[in-house]
């Protein structure tokens, strides 16, 4: 089926519906609809089902005359049929012979034409199925007209139909005279359009996608013409949309007729209200000039195209199609001279104007020049990137110096690149700005983002921005924009990097300027880079930062900033908003960081199948565009939850592609986040040895690595691992690493976790009291899986020292936490520890997997997990990982009682 009639099902099938029942016992019905809403279309599909299912079908398609011809239409319904008029009466032959052009005689009463035409289409559809189509009903000639309103009110009992169509709000007198019924074709509902668009241009950018769903309000026509209408570069995102979409020539024949017939000044209006596009009647007025006055929208409202609304003294156009219409019956100059007039009304809003004046411009001005890249540094600051691309774009091509025009296309650049991860127009717009001869510091930054979206090395990028920066001539100026944009792209390659070599050129930049930089920078160099060592100093200005205001240019940094300090859940509502924004069409990047921000949230607080979907969601997006640099990102949070949860084999399998995909480009980071994942499904395995060599690998025993910040996370981890292999010291060494870096000062969550590795490498006597301290924190409440974590911990160590009440206390604790989670290897080893205590233990009630029914049975029967790996084609480890979430589940502990806790679930 057309894409054209996806959205049109439920009306396709109701008008196949009438065409059966027409086909039995005759039938009439009126279609309706605005312009372009498809209806068209579905007359065509319906005639084409009529024809497939044996209906004989005549079509009239009316055309808009200057003069009527009589009968014109009946002519081309009846012509058809000439060769049956001999069936007819002589004075009924004769009749439509004279009324239709072929025969000679005095002009037929009207009511004799009538009953000819009746006779004739009822005796033809004794043979077959008869079905008469009539597109656009009104613009018929009115002789044809009556005759068919004669004819529509006595099809009943033949098998004959009359479908008819109209634009809803025309003359529908014809049908009003036979009070039969009608059907109204109304716009697609956004899905529908969404498909329809997506079916006819895959291709399209989300932006500009979003652009033309908004425009188009469900017309089909619309959604299938204005794509064409742009350019490739256009359509692909790469450049700037004009401020109101252009119609195609369908669409122009649509609404053309009904500009023609406007008073000139009635169009200059309409054209300036169009281009203004808020609607203000004080704005337009002002703007006016001797060419018009309010009153002159009089006529379009009689016409329908807008509609005053006077309490908030705004014009409004009835439909976004017919400002597009507007717009498109003008010449340029008259275009110009409308934005002339409004820049010169609009000074007290410096963007409207900035605007307004770069669209009046043609040649290069740079005091115009000047005003849109003003302009766009306004947009930037309300987050508003797309607008200050195009503004900077705009500024380029006015500008008059060669060095000026690649300035403002690498600021442009930048803004693609940083804020809205656009690659593919962000290299177009470098592509200007090199041949332009720029050698910016925003061009820098701009290429380098591409290049690291390119695959390139880490190095390379660093080598690059270091080279950028050492060579800027306002190195050390702190209120350079350009140079701190410029630092803050080098902080995100150095972070990337993972290397603590990396950071020097950073911080000999930080230390060349003239006064501190931007604070939202030296935070997320203070807690981001190595907040071990920086971290808790730094924390006080965080914390300020939280409780102020947040503009949309500061959330990202204030997020990276409170990743290790646990304080996301402030900012929780703002990363949201950006996400939200991002489903819209908002800026892709904006949207793939707040998702990161999200996902480390959930993650610790344990909500954990919203950061599946977030990081789900995450993935499909760098999939699709500019940010696939991103895609290890949340492949970690999947090898996390994934490990957590026992999916021991798609964890590691993600882990791995994460190493595998970061060796070659130099991202240490995602390898340090690889080795993380790893760590907690060894723990939740059991293989402790595995652990610790994981552990360690990102950060040595006794020290918190520098420059790698994710050592905080996986502290505990590090703790737990060296004291189950029996290195008792190491685990020492490490806890009073923690203490020393003041981790408890820094997170509360971090202090949990420090409280609970000491107690995990203190002696019997002191451990107790150390655990305590733990899960007496204000927070423990916020972290379940970490706190479930010390509960374990403490509850093992009371079951050594034969506390057995106090062990349960703490095992159940921990075992209810971990089955709400979905932790299911956790929960397996607090099942184990409780069965050792010799207190009962109450199954879980969750049901196997059809997977893990099966391996239960083969468990059960006497095989070996390798047997049943090799049996079932999967891993031993798989096997292992399974066994461990089935045991809890059955309620026992060991193979032996498999055979029974199964026969007891049949």
């Amino acid at each position: 089926m057309s894409p054209t009639l996806v959205g049109r099902l439920e009306e396709l099938e109701f008008l196949e519906a009438f065409v059966r029942a027409a086909a039995a016992d005759g039938g009439t019905l009126l279609v309706s609809g605005g312009p372009g809403v498809g209806k068209t279309a579905l007359l065509d599909a319906t005639e084409r089902y009529a024809r497939a299912s044996g209906t004989t079908v005549l079509r009239v398609v009316a055309t808009e005359l200057e003069g009527e011809l009589s009968y014109a239409a009946l002519n081309q319904s009846l012509y058809p049929l000439i060769e049956e008029f001999d069936e007819l009466s002589a004075a009924q032959r004769d009749a439509l012979q004279v009324a239709l052009g072929f025969g000679d005689g005095p002009p037929p009463g009207r009511l004799l034409v009538s009953n000819a035409a009746t006779v004739l289409l009822r005796k033809a559809a004794t043979r077959s199925p008869l079905l008469l189509v009539v597109d656009d009903v009104p613009w018929i000639d009115r002789a044809s007209a009556a005759v068919l309103s004669f004819v529509a009110r006595r099809l009943g009992g033949s098998r004959a139909g009359l479908l008819v169509s109209s634009r809803t709000g025309e003359d529908q007198g014809f049908f009003d005279r036979t009070g039969l019924p009608e059907y109204e074709v109304k716009p697609l509902d956004d899905a529908a359009a969404d498909h329809l668009l997506t079916a006819r241009f895959p291709d399209l950018h989300t932006t500009v996608k979003t652009r033309i769903l908004d425009t188009a309000q469900g017309v089909p026509l619309a959604l299938l013409e204005l794509p064409r209408t742009l350019s490739q570069s256009q359509r692909a995102g790469a450049a700037p949309l004009p401020a109101v979409l252009p119609l195609g020539r369908n669409l122009q024949r649509h609404f053309a007729a009904r500009m023609a017939t406007l008073p000139d000044a009635t169009r200059a209006l309409l054209l300036t209200a169009a281009l203004e596009g808020t609607g203000d009647l004080g704005v337009l007025e002002a703007a006016g000039n001797n060419l018009y006055r309010i009153d002159d929208l009089a006529p379009a409202e009689r016409e329908r195209l807008v509609q005053v609304t006077e309490h908030l003294h705004r014009v409004v156009f009835r439909h976004p199609l017919i400002r597009s219409a507007v717009v498109d019956a003008t010449t340029s100059a008259e275009r110009r001279s409308a934005h002339r007039r409004l820049a010169a009304v609009l000074v007290n809003q410096p963007e409207h104007r900035a605007w307004h004046l770069g669209a009046a411009t043609i040649e290069p001005d740079e005091q115009v020049a000047a005003a849109l890249e003003a302009a766009a540094h306004s947009t930037v600051a309300r987050g508003d990137y797309t607008t200050a691309v195009a503004l900077l774009t705009r500024a380029s091509d006015l500008s008059p110096s060669p060095a000026e025009h690649g300035r403002r296309l690498a600021a442009a650049a930048y803004i693609g690149a940083e804020a809205m991860g656009e690659v593919g127009s962000t290299a177009e717009l470098l592509e200007g700005s090199r041949r332009a001869g720029s050698a910016s510091l925003h061009y820098a930054s701009a290429a380098t983002l591409v290049m690291l979206s390119s695959d390139a090395h880490v190095d390379t990028a660093h080598r690059m921005m270091v080279s950028a920066i050492e060579g800027s001539l306002d190195r050390g100026d702190a209120d350079d924009v350009e140079l701190v944009n410029g630092l803050a792209t080098l902080l995100q390659i150095c972070f990337f990097g993972g290397r603590s070599e990396l950071w020097k050129p950073l911080y000999d930049a930080l230390g060349r300027l003239s006064h501190e930089p931007p604070p939202s920078l030296t935070l997320t160099v203070d807690l981001f880079a190595d907040p071990a060592r920086t971290g808790v100093a730094a924390l006080p200005r965080l914390l300020a930062a939280l409780q102020g205001h947040h503009d949309e240019t500061l959330v990202q940094g204030h997020a990276a900033a409170a990743w290790y300090p646990d304080r996301l859940a402030e900012l929780r509502d703002l990363l949201w908003r950006a996400v939200l924004n991002g489903r819209e069409g908002g800026p892709a990047r904006r949207h793939l960081l707040a998702l990161m921000d999200l996902c480390v949230d959930d993650f610790h607080r344990g909500r954990w199948d919203e950061a599946a979907d977030l990081a789900a969601e995450g993935l499909a997006l760098t999939e699709e565009g500019g940010g696939r640099f991103f895609g290890w990102y949340f492949r970690y949070h999947q090898a996390l939850l994934a490990a957590v949860r026992g999916e021991f084999e798609t964890s590691r399998a993600l882990a791995d592609q994460m190493i595998g995909w970061a060796g070659p480009r130099g991202v240490g980071a995602a390898r340090v986040f690889a080795h993380h994942a790893l760590v907690l499904g060894d723990l939740g395995r059991g293989d402790f040895e595995s652990a610790y060599h994981h552990a360690t690998t990102v950060s040595p025993a006794g020290t918190l690595a520098s420059h790698v910040p994710h050592s905080l996370w996986i502290a505990m981890d590090l703790v737990e691992a060296a004291v189950r292999t029996d290195r008792r010291a190491e685990a020492e060494r490490h806890v009073r690493a923690l203490q020393d870096a003041r981790l408890p000062e820094l997170s509360p969550r971090l202090a949990i976790l420090t409280a609970g590795a000491a107690g995990m490498a203190a002696g019997d006597d002191d451990a107790p009291a150390l655990f305590d301290e733990a899960l007496n924190l204000p927070t423990v409440d916020q972290w379940p899986f970490d706190v479930a974590r010390v509960r374990l911990a403490y509850g093992e160590r009371l079951r050594r020292a034969r506390a057995l009440t106090e062990a349960k206390a703490q095992l159940e604790a921990a075992r209810a936490v971990f089955r709400t989670l979905g932790a299911d290897p956790w929960t397996a080893r607090a099942e184990r520890e409780l069965r050792a205590t010799g207190l009962a233990s109450t199954p879980s009630s969750a049901p196997l997997t059809a997977q893990e029914l099966q391996i239960a049975g083969l468990a059960a029967s006497g095989l070996t997990n390798k047997e049943i790996a090799a049996r079932l084609y999967l891993s031993p480890r798989t096997v292992s990982g399974h066994l461990y979430r089935i045991f809890p589940k059955l309620g026992i502990t060991t193979r032996a009682a498999l055979r029974d806790a199964l026969a007891n679930r049949t």
